[in-house]
């Protein structure tokens, strides 16, 4: 689940990422701000909820996808739309 929140008078929108994939110790968040390298550690919740909270400029679009146990990648069922990756994949697109 993506929540976006948008403050009237700053130029970025405070976004919260929540997933929640079966059978995860580890989730990370790759390629927002075009950063493939570096990824964003999700905290896990009692519940089993991957979430963590990123301040993104508004009126921009950035791919993503999350990294489950370092070694799966999985889109967001519930992002703005889906772009195709040059790896012959797909990945998630959030739009502010």
């Amino acid at each position: 689940m993506v929540q976006k929140t948008y403050f009237k008078t700053k130029d970025h929108c405070k976004v919260k990422f929540s997933f929640m994939p079966e059978n995860a110790e580890t989730v990370e968040i790759l390629g927002l701000n075009s950063d493939w390298e570096n990824s964003i550690v999700m905290r896990k919740k009692k519940d089993g909820t991957f979430s963590c909270e990123v301040s993104l400029p508004k009126n921009t679009q950035h791919e993503f996808k999350y990294r489950i146990n370092a070694t799966e990648w999985a889109n967001d069922p519930e992002a703005d739309s889906q772009q195709v990756n040059p790896f012959g994949g797909v990945n998630s697109v959030i739009i502010l």
